[in-house]
């Protein structure tokens, strides 16, 4: 059985639902609030790395493979 919220969505427009997406997204930003300092020198140094070596990454395909996996 279907909740109300989601019986309530499906009867929205596509340009209702794109703004309900575009709300939902920001809420989330709110939410997540800003990383910490050590986050951020943290991602810094992460991006400063993917620059310097651009071809040292592994694809999401291959992590998703290793992750499923069985032993």
């Amino acid at each position: 059985m279907k909740s109300e919220l989601l019986n309530q969505i499906e009867s929205l427009s596509l340009a209702e639902k794109s703004e309900l997406l575009d709300a939902l997204w920001a809420s989330l930003e709110t939410d997540a609030g800003s990383p910490s300092d050590a986050q951020r020198a943290e991602l810094d140094r992460r991006s400063e790395r993917l620059r310097n070596n651009p071809d040292n990454v592994i694809s999401w395909e291959q992590v998703r493979a290793n992750l499923i996996k069985e032993p």
